[in-house]
């Protein structure tokens, strides 16, 4: 993966894309400062000094913004953390990588908390609902790019009927940035973003062919239907920076779809997910190449005998400060093998 631009100080402290040498030139937060989230008014007495990075997203933008000496704990981690962030990641507690419990968030003695997605603290949530924080005088904050409509897709993820774009993530690190008063840091790590998104779109000839893409997040088993990438979710972002589109065209955030579906769906590359979480075999990247390669069905895939088959970072797959560097990790891969001008 490309790196940030900078990592850590001689001191310890994390200064991803200079901070510490950055003049300040953001206004100083002024707090009670009161914010609309994912449809809720959420007020911030003060700057979080133990805050909680409920899933991978929210934990990582909080590193990136230099704030791990004021996290108390992190949950939920599909992937491992960004290798740029480990050093400051080792100095937070890591309650589970897995949906952690109510309880064990409040062992904490939190003073915010930040969740990636509605799952963890939604109405249907597993863990505890907002109001269950509300209860305890604790803040909370929900990723803007995962609140969506369950109107038509009857599960905790929804549907999107527009495509998702980075605009909903700089809204997220600048929300962050100003709850804890470092508002400078937030702008700077959006300027990166915003060069490294433009870089990406300057790389792809408009000569080309325009690819289409299937994104396989995972499945149970060989026989159970697909988790995919939906069309206007992060999977659908990442084929248009790179000139293509989303084969799938279900609104669905993820949806579900038998292999029938998916050789129908007849993509010029299939983007295989690598996820660290070992809940099932196929989070694997080679058991997933191993099955699209002997599968005696899908193995005669144009894509497949085309060995159009990349592997992507799997939380690159959620709207989330990922997404670019799954990007990034598509276009070398698809540019490597000459399918990508």
């Amino acid at each position: 993966m490309k790196t940030l631009k900078s990592l850590l100080t001689a001191s310890g402290l994390l200064a991803v894309l200079g901070f510490a040498a950055a003049p300040a030139q953001a206004e100083p937060t002024k707090y009670p400062l009161t914010l609309e989230n994912c449809g809720a008014q959420v007020t911030i007495p003060a700057a979080p000094q133990r805050a909680i990075g409920l899933g991978q997203n929210s934990a990582e933008i909080l590193l990136l913004l230099g704030l791990q000496d004021r996290m108390a704990g992190t949950a939920f981690w599909p992937s491992k953390v960004l290798p740029e962030l480990a050093e400051a990641n080792a100095k937070v507690k890591l309650l589970t990588v897995e949906f952690p419990t109510f309880e064990s968030i409040l062992a904490q003695n939190p003073d915010f908390v930040a969740a990636a997605l509605p799952s963890l603290i939604g109405p249907t949530s597993k863990v505890a609902k907002r109001e269950d924080f509300e209860k305890v005088g604790v803040p909370s904050y929900i990723s803007p790019s995962t609140c969506l409509s369950t109107e038509k897709v009857k599960n905790e993820y929804g549907s999107r009927d527009q495509l998702w774009n980075m605009d909903l993530l700089y809204k997220e690190i600048d929300e962050l940035s100003r709850i804890f008063d470092v508002a400078d840091r937030g702008q700077a790590l959006i300027a990166d973003f915003k060069k490294r998104e433009a870089d990406l779109r300057a790389s792809v000839s408009k000569d080309g062919k325009p690819l289409s893409y299937v994104f396989w997040f995972s499945s149970q088993s060989p026989t159970a239907d697909a988790y995919l990438g939906g069309k206007n979710g992060a999977s659908g972002f990442i084929a248009d920076v790179l000139g293509g589109k989303n084969a799938i065209t279900a609104e669905a955030e993820w949806p579900t779809l038998g292999w029938e579906g998916i050789i129908a769906a007849n993509p010029d590359v299939i983007v295989v997910a690598n996820l660290d979480r070992n809940r099932w075999e196929l989070d694997k990247p080679e058991a997933k190449i191993k099955f699209l390669t002997t599968d005696p069905a899908v193995s005669q895939m144009p894509a497949v005998k085309n060995k159009a088959i990349v592997v992507m970072d799997g939380q690159a797959m959620n709207p989330t400060v990922r997404t670019i560097y799954g990007a990034e990790q598509v276009q070398k891969q698809l540019k490597a093998a000459g399918l990508l001008k």
